[in-house]
Formats: C-alpha cells, sequence, structure tokens
C-alpha cells in the first residue's frame, strides 16, 4: 500500500523539478543568448558606450579612491573615471544618446567597508568574489525564510524553491550586475532568522549593516523598531544593536570622510534626477493615482503592523507583517530596478504555504491566486519559449522579442500585495471533530450491551 501511494508522489515530486529544470535553464539562455545579444546590437546602433556594466564597480572604485587614495568619492573627478570604466568613456552630457545614468557613488561611506577586503585586488577578481559571495547568500537567504515561514516542503520541495529563485530573472540580473540588493535582501533574512532565534542585539547590528541600501532598509527597519518599542522590556536589545552599531558606521565614516553627509544627499539628489526617481506604480498610473495608492499601501502595511507589533518573532504573523512591508518597499521605492523583487521571495513563499487558506475564500479570491501565479511564471515560460525560438527558428525573432519576459513585472508586486491583505493574518486551523454528547441513561446502555457481546 505504501509503495501504491508513494509511486505517485514521487514521480509528481520528479516531474516539478523537472520542470524547474527546464524554466530555470530556459531563463539562464534567454538572457545569455537573447537579451544580452540583444544589447549589444542596439548599443552599437545607437552609438551607446557599453564598458564593465557591473553595479558593484562605481562603489568599489568609490570605496577604493576614498580608502586608499584618500579622494572624496562623490566628486565630479572620481565620477569621471567611474563612467570610464563602467561605460568605457566619460559621458557627454549634450548627448541625448549616452546614457542618463551618471553612475556616481551615491551610496553611504560605510559601504566602503564591506568592500574593504577587495579593495586592493583588481576588479575582475573582486567581481568574481562578489558574484560567488552573493550567489551563496541567496542560497542561504532562501533556506531561511523556508525555515523562518516554517514551510514544510521536505528537501524537494526546498530544492524546487532553490531552483526557480535562483534562475528568476530578478536573482540572475542582480548577479550579472553584482548588485548590492542581493545583499540586502540576505542581511534581512539574517536579521528575521536572528530575532526568531532571540540573538536581539546582533539582529539589530545586521539591521543597521542593511542601511547601505537605505531605500530598501527604510521600511523594515521602522517596522523592526515599531516591533522592539512595543515590548521594550524583551525586544530593547534590537535598538542598542542597531542604534549602536549605526552609530559606530557613520563615526568611523565621518572619520575618513569629514563632512560626507550633506555630499552623500547631493548624489543621492543628483541620482533621482537622472534616474527618474519613479516607482512601480509612478509608471503604472497617473500622479494623483500613484499617490494615492502609495499612501494606501503604506496605511495597511502600518495597519497591519501595529496589529502584530507584539507578535512574536517566529509567529505566523511576525512572517506576515515583515512579508508585507518588505512588497510595500518594492512597491513604491522610488526606482524602478527588477533586481529589487528578490525581496518578494518571502511573500511568494507564504502566500504558497497557505495557499489553501486563500482557496477557501470563494471565487475571486481564487481568481486573484490563479492571476498572481500566472505573473509569477510568466517570465519563466516566455523566457523559456524565447529560447527554443532562438534554438530552432531564428535568433533575431527571439531578440525582437526580448522584452515580453518583462511584461509583468510591474504587475507582479502589485497583485501579490493585494493577496497579502486578502490573507488573514492568523492562519486558519481544521475544525475539531464535533463532541457528540450522551445521556448517562444511554452511555448505561451502551455499556450494558458492550458486556452482553463480551459474555457471547
Amino acid at each position: 500500500m505504501y509503495h501504491e501511494l508513494a509511486s505517485p508522489l514521487l514521480i509528481r515530486r520528479l516531474s516539478a523539478l523537472l520542470i524547474a529544470l527546464l524554466l530555470g535553464a530556459g531563463s539562464l539562455y534567454y538572457v545569455q543568448r537573447v537579451l544580452i545579444p540583444y544589447q549589444k546590437q542596439d548599443a552599437v546602433a545607437h552609438s551607446r558606450p557599453r564598458g564593465i556594466l557591473s553595479d558593484l564597480y562605481p562603489r568599489w572604485i568609490g570605496a577604493r579612491e576614498l580608502i586608499l587614495n584618500h579622494r572624496d568619492p562623490y566628486g565630479p573627478e572620481v565620477t569621471r573615471e567611474i563612467q570610464t570604466g563602467y561605460y568605457g568613456r566619460p559621458l557627454d552630457p549634450s548627448s541625448p544618446l549616452d546614457p542618463h545614468d551618471q553612475q556616481g557613488f551615491a551610496h553611504p561611506v560605510y559601504v566602503a567597508f564591506l568592500l574593504l577586503p577587495t579593495l586592493g585586488l583588481p576588479f575582475t577578481t573582486a567581481q568574481t568574489i562578489a558574484t560567488i559571495v552573493f550567489f551563496l547568500l541567496t542560497v542561504v537567504s532562501i533556506a531561511l525564510w523556508v525555515a523562518l515561514l516554517h514551510l514544510s516542503a521536505g528537501r524537494s520541495g526546498a530544492l524546487l524553491i532553490a531552483i526557480l529563485t535562483l534562475t528568476s530573472l530578478p536573482v540572475i540580473q542582480g548577479l550579472k550586475l553584482q548588485q548590492l540588493s542581493l545583499l540586502v535582501a540576505a542581511l534581512l533574512a539574517v536579521t528575521a532568522a536572528l530575532l526568531a532565534g532571540g540573538r536581539f542585539f546582533a539582529a539589530g547590528v545586521l539591521l543597521a549593516l542593511a542601511t547601505i541600501k537605505p531605500q530598501l532598509a527604510l521600511l523594515p527597519t521602522l517596522w523592526l523598531l515599531l516591533w522592539s518599542f512595543s515590548r521594550w522590556r524583551e525586544r530593547q536589545r534590537v535598538v542598542w544593536g542597531f542604534t549602536s552599531a549605526l552609530a559606530v558606521l557613520l563615526a568611523c565614516s565621518e572619520a575618513v570622510a569629514p563632512g560626507w553627509i550633506p555630499r552623500f544627499a547631493s548624489a543621492v539628489a543628483a541620482y533621482r534626477q537622472y534616474a527618474g526617481g519613479h516607482s512601480i506604480l509612478d509608471t503604472l498610473l497617473p500622479h494623483p493615482l500613484a499617490l494615492i495608492l502609495c499612501l494606501a499601501a503604506m496605511a495597511a502595511a502600518a495597519t497591519v503592523c501595529a496589529r502584530t507589533r507584539t507578535a512574536l518573532a517566529n509567529s505566523p504573523k511576525f512572517a506576515h507583517s515583515l512579508a508585507l512591508v518588505l512588497a510595500v518597499t518594492v512597491l513604491i521605492v522610488p526606482m524602478i530596478a527588477y533586481y529589487n523583487q528578490i525581496l518578494l521571495l518571502p511573500a511568494v513563499l507564504l502566500l504558497w504555504s497557505r495557499r489553501h487558506e486563500l482557496w477557501r475564500r470563494g471565487l475571486p479570491t481564487q481568481a486573484a491566486y490563479v492571476i498572481t501565479a500566472a505573473l509569477l511564471f510568466w517570465p519563466f515560460i516566455s523566457a523559456t519559449s524565447l529560447s527554443l525560438i532562438s534554438l530552432a527558428a531564428s535568433p533575431v525573432t527571439a531578440q525582437g522579442l526580448w522584452a515580453v519576459p518583462f511584461y509583468t513585472s510591474l504587475y507582479f508586486p502589485v497583485a501579490l500585495i493585494g493577496l497579502l491583505l486578502l490573507l488573514p493574518l492568523h492562519p486558519l486551523l481544521p475544525r475539531p471533530a464535533p463532541r457528540i454528547q450522551l445521556s448517562p441513561s444511554r452511555q448505561r446502555g451502551i455499556l450494558s450491551s458492550f458486556l452482553e457481546q463480551e459474555r457471547q
């Protein structure tokens, strides 16, 4: 009997893993053989410069010039040097064909401390190290979220989640660019794990390190500080860890780059100007409506956080709130960057783990769940389809359709947040079997009948 039941289950698991591997391979092939060749041809056709094209490079050059050569990383000379390496030549502000992104050092000075071990190496070596480290940190993040959300996925389920996450276009893009968003996502995952384990001071320290990208760390920091103040006597070490670590980072930054904060603010303002400064909602909707929905999303997240502020760090309510805060961050951050959607991973896992609850809420919720799942898998399916077209038919045709896998990138976070808000904070537990009440006389009758059968 066991083998009869286990065989179909094993077949389903192997089939799911095989499909995940095929979709992952399709995504990887699409990036290498469809997307990148299109970008190269487009750059040549429009005389756009292409150089190193690593998001780590501007931070690494700025850190190297600050630490080793004592130069201002926010200065125009260092920015010109960054442009020369990143694009292959300095940008011409008067040329409409040149990229708008100036690639300046628009990070807090203390990001240089995290890059310190690589500053004496050639950048190609630092680039390789960063790619490997970010890949491993993403693997650790996946394992931590699976554990924190109490997913009963088993080894095959965890492997399936890892394959789909690591071969998703946001993660591939982040690894290709050596994007610090992957590092911030890992720091937030480890912070959540430390909180669940009761190591509050260490969690606060890592939360401070996550502020190397303040736009991504702001809402999670506000939520975790609210959570800490809600039970101050028990959780105050989170605040002490965060404030002490941030104070050390700011003091050390001031020591190596006196007066850096105003220059950092100017660099951020300039970055927002040439990068557009538009959120997902700004792109999807006209300004008044986008602002209203942005405020509504923040208010909804704040309401959920207020209701769960006393929850334990290893509870479903805490995981729900943190997943929602991270998803709202992706929605409202004033920059559309696909690699930031790695922060949606806990929300995706949470909704998958509680899919049965959502499915029982009726047809509208079922339709919303199916649409969200379709938005999630569209990049995998379309990228794999373009890979097959490139292999079997025409690479030129596939490259002409390069944007198709990104069609759902703006809508997926919106749908995900909508489902999170529909999900109850308390997991629905199966109802206990009803207790049958018997009168004393009926109980004596049943007992007598049982004894009579035993005598016979």
